[in-house]
């Protein structure tokens, strides 16, 4: 049997975090057998900030996000852990308290707005419902409001466009459209999963300022999940780096970019083309993450990480302290630097 090193509990220094998330840990039931696509997964996020769920694609980035907030595939499971936003655990309330809490405590922007907004209604009518559900105002009052949101998010001649339908808007501003329904109740926690896919460099650039403005005047804690190192570097404050379903390095992203404690996350570093040379080989990571249905024993990085080790192969290394309120899952995280 793997011997897996104790998870610690969330950073107490975290003062009463606006979500906080413990050993989350999601199952998928395949025709093969079922699957552990989160594992064990902690953090928190806190107001004002935005954290990052950084990695590769089929990490359980996503599965993390759409665990929290209820909408898991009928094969997909939460079989341990917590999520808390104050006093309720997302993971074990109920139907009705999780529809309650769906906009005034948590929101959710998806990264394909035009199958998350409803073809079949108006951009108005979808902006003004959760006026009309969570504060029982009449039309006209939730119309009212719905322009105000739709003006706040840089939507140019709200009276007319509230008839619009969302195919009838260009991409960037189906975005915004999404975000300003995310943030109509004022959330305590909005989780953007990957709200730049397929934008253009200039758009990205004005989604991801909008995000920060709304951050700032709604005082939410903002989770990015993102694959995007550039991103990551340039909006987020802390930083939690995923791979094979688990977190192996959490901290500030200054000190996380600056100086690594995980091969993983410096094999992503190291990745980026920053000093480039025309013809010259770009560095990758070698091998591809684990197949879920095979994980290995011990540390998930094994089979790509250059500082492997027999322990490494028998022990599954937890998240622990590398420095002021920073964590590392690697039984090396000293020798990372020298890779």
């Amino acid at each position: 049997m793997t011997a897996v090193a104790e998870h610690p509990p969330v950073d107490q220094t975290d003062a009463d975090p606006a979500l906080r998330v413990q050993d989350l840990t999601v199952d998928i039931r395949t025709i093969a057998g079922t699957v552990r696509a989160v594992d064990h997964v902690t953090f928190a996020a806190r107001s004002g900030e935005t954290l990052a769920l950084l990695g590769e694609s089929g990490c359980g980035k996503s599965m993390t996000a759409t665990a929290l907030v209820g909408l898991l595939e009928p094969v997909a499971q939460v079989v341990d852990g917590s999520a808390r936003i104050g006093d309720t655990d997302l993971i074990t309330a109920d139907r009705k308290k999780r529809r309650a809490m769906a906009g005034p405590e948590l929101a959710i922007v998806f990264q394909d707005a035009l199958t998350a907004l409803n073809p079949l209604y108006t951009v108005g009518t979808q902006l003004a419902e959760p006026f009309r559900i969570h504060h029982g105002l009449k039309a006209k009052e939730a119309k009212r409001r719905a322009m105000d949101l739709m003006t706040r998010v840089g939507i140019p001649q709200p009276e007319e466009r509230m008839k619009a339908y969302p195919h009838q808007f260009s991409g960037g501003m189906r975005q915004r459209l999404l975000i300003a329904m995310a943030v109509a109740l004022n959330p305590k926690v909005l989780i953007a999963d990957e709200p730049t896919t397929a934008l253009d460099v200039t758009v990205q650039a004005q989604i991801m300022a909008l995000l920060k403005s709304l951050r700032t005047e709604y005082d939410m804690a903002v989770v990015l999940i993102t694959h995007d190192l550039a991103l990551v570097a340039e909006e987020a404050d802390r930083v939690a780096v995923m791979y094979a379903g688990s977190i192996v390095e959490t901290g500030s992203v200054t000190e996380v970019f600056g100086d690594p404690k995980h091969p993983y996350t410096k094999g992503l570093l190291d990745s980026v083309p920053v000093d480039a040379v025309r013809g010259a080989e770009l560095k990758s990571i070698g091998g591809s993450p684990p197949d879920l249905h095979s994980i290995p024993a011990g540390c998930v990085y094994q089979d790509r990480c250059p500082l492997v080790r027999d322990i490494c192969r028998s022990t599954r290394p937890g998240l622990q302290d590398v420095g002021s309120r920073r964590k590392s899952a690697c039984h090396f995280p000293g020798e990372v630097s020298d890779v």
